[in-house]
């Protein structure tokens, strides 16, 4: 379902995205408004569903995650039950960053981040023995060219 914003809320938005720990007042000065309709509106848009959660972004490797893997998975089973189980194994599974279940030849991708190639081998064989899989291909990822969790608003 799809909330309707003016172009007031999208300005907010926009700076909640640059940085969602700036200042109420911070925020009402970038936006042209006051503070108190800015909080209105967050809120507003909190309880609609628009913003989901505050968070920080952390530098993975500077702390030491300084592999990225996408894994490339096929599997033979689409039953209900193997799904919930697949899905449980991935929840368990921290290094799990983004999981997407795709059309096409790919059944799914998962964004799995590490400190290296010996840890990833770990979390594969644990996922492995979780859940069957028909083929797993890896990806190393040499270089992050973008990033980011800002939506195009």
């Amino acid at each position: 379902m799809t909330v309707r914003l003016d172009d007031l809320d999208r300005k907010i938005l926009v700076q909640l995205q640059e940085d969602g720990g700036q200042s109420l007042d911070d925020i009402a000065k970038a936006v042209g408004s006051s503070k108190t309709p800015v909080w209105n509106r967050i809120r507003k848009m909190r309880e609609g569903g628009v913003i989901r959660q505050q968070t920080y972004l952390l530098d993975a490797e500077a702390l030491g995650f300084e592999a990225c893997f996408f894994v490339l998975i096929r599997t033979s089973e689409h039953d209900a039950g193997w799904q919930a189980q697949f899905l449980n194994a991935l929840n368990a599974r921290p290094e799990v960053m983004e999981a997407h279940r795709l059309a096409g030849d790919i059944d799914y991708i998962l964004k799995v981040r590490v400190a290296n190639a010996r840890a990833y081998d770990v979390f594969y064989q644990a996922l492995i023995s979780e859940v069957k899989v028909h083929n797993v291909t890896a990806l190393l990822s040499m270089e992050e060219i973008k990033s980011t969790t800002m939506l195009p608003i």
